[in-house]
């Protein structure tokens, strides 16, 4: 990049530049090379490694590069800059290094490099208006570069971040679909995720408003799809939650069970359950349901048509009576395997009369017979009955219809 000193700049103290000056400089930069690196290494611990590493080497050319730049600078001051210090301040981003390091590192140059240009005032005997101009140039030097090291610290900071949120969808894919153990670690690795025993798996709705600056770091997330969801490593803490319903507030998540991480699959399969019946307002516990919070009715509701069958098999006994005393024979029934209760207590819940419990309760064992003792045909039932009281609340098309085409919906 061009650059020329404004107001007092290079162009017009020219004359106090000559040759011999230049000659002068040129003759200290090894010397001051190496005062420079041996100042940031004794100072800036991430720089004090071996120096014939690729960090030692890689610092030694970067002090070269921007003295000599410097020096040539001053010979001609419309010449673009090197471009080392770009490429430095890419580095530390590659690295995972703030930038402090950096800027830390041309502070202790400018301070070194003035040191030694008051040596050469003194030992030269330079013009005070000489030493001035210098002084000028070199912070004016030092500050371009430190720009230019924020633009390429910055470009790359923005580069790795998007490569490493595609590596965490990547992972996160991989993790879903049940990849084995090793080549997940492998991937986790090369992204800087480290792979929990146990994740759990929330989803939300398409294009669901979050705030995504209020989730946590160590998340993997897939936002953007038509089916978005993220993973939470490890249990649903209180914070956990916390965060999550603030960040879902205007909307509706779903969280799946805590599990172990090859069973990450059916966490996000429980939770895409959970809220196609938030969706159908069969349940809801605010912005965040809990799978943990309904497990029943996930399991009630994991296969409707079989339970369709279910309720036309077991039913099938009252299916010669209206449709009002089959409902009230059914609401009986379902009371009745619920509480295991008396007359009294089972009267009490429906609102009539125990002795109305006692006569719907005849015809019960009149239709069903032996059936109603059998353990296995009792539990049968029951769920059929559950069931269909929740869908009674919420009705959706493929409910249980009776063979006569009236709705058994209960």
């Amino acid at each position: 990049m061009p650059r020329t000193l404004e107001p007092d700049g290079l162009n017009r103290s020219r004359p106090e530049l000559a040759e011999r000056l230049m000659a002068i400089m040129r003759r200290e930069l090894p010397s001051l090379v190496d005062e420079i690196v041996g100042e940031i290494r004794d100072t800036i611990p991430d720089y004090a490694r071996p120096i014939d590493g690729p960090y030692g080497r890689t610092l030694r050319s970067g002090v070269e590069r921007a003295l000599a730049g410097f020096v040539e600078w001053l010979s001609s001051p419309s010449a673009p800059l090197d471009d080392i210090c770009y490429k430095l301040g890419r580095f530390e981003a590659y690295e995972g290094r703030q930038l402090d390091t950096l800027q830390s590192a041309y502070r202790i140059g400018a301070q070194t490099g003035w040191r030694r240009v008051m040596a050469l005032h003194q030992r030269h005997d330079l013009a005070p208006a000489t030493v001035s101009v210098l002084a000028d140039a070199l912070f004016a030097y030092m500050e371009e570069l430190a720009s230019s090291s924020v633009r390429g610290y910055l470009e790359a900071k923005r580069q790795l971040d998007d490569e490493l949120q595609a590596g965490h969808r990547r992972l996160l894919r991989l993790i879903v679909d049940g990849a084995p153990r090793d080549l997940l670690a492998e991937h986790a690795a090369s992204v800087r995720w480290v792979l929990p025993d146990q994740v759990t798996v929330v989803v939300l709705r398409p294009s669901a408003p979050i705030v995504r600056t209020l989730l946590d770091d160590d998340l993997l997330t897939d936002l953007d799809g038509t089916d978005p969801y993220l993973l939470v490593p490890g249990p649903l803490t209180a914070d956990r939650r916390a965060m999550l319903e603030l960040a879902v507030a205007e909307s509706k998540a779903a969280a799946g069970l805590t599990v172990a991480l090859d069973r990450a699959p059916d966490s996000l399969r429980w939770a895409r359950q959970a809220l196609g019946l938030v969706h159908e307002e069969v349940i809801d516990d605010g912005p965040l349901t809990l799978c943990a919070n309904h497990l029943e009715t996930l399991w009630l509701f994991a296969d409707a048509p079989l339970i369709d069958q279910m309720a036309r098999r077991q039913l099938a006994c009252v299916d010669h009576l209206t449709k009002r005393q089959r409902e009230r024979l059914i609401e009986t029934l379902r009371v009745w395997l619920r509480t295991r209760g008396t007359a009294a207590q089972v009267g009490e819940e429906l609102g009539v009369h125990p002795q109305t419990v006692r006569y719907r309760m005849r015809q019960i064992e009149h239709a069903l017979g032996d059936d109603l003792a059998d353990a296995d045909t009792r539990f049968a039932i029951e769920v059929a009955l559950r069931a269909l009281w929740l869908r009674e609340q919420t009705p959706s098309p493929g409910a249980y219809d009776e063979p006569d085409g009236r709705s058994g919906r209960r």
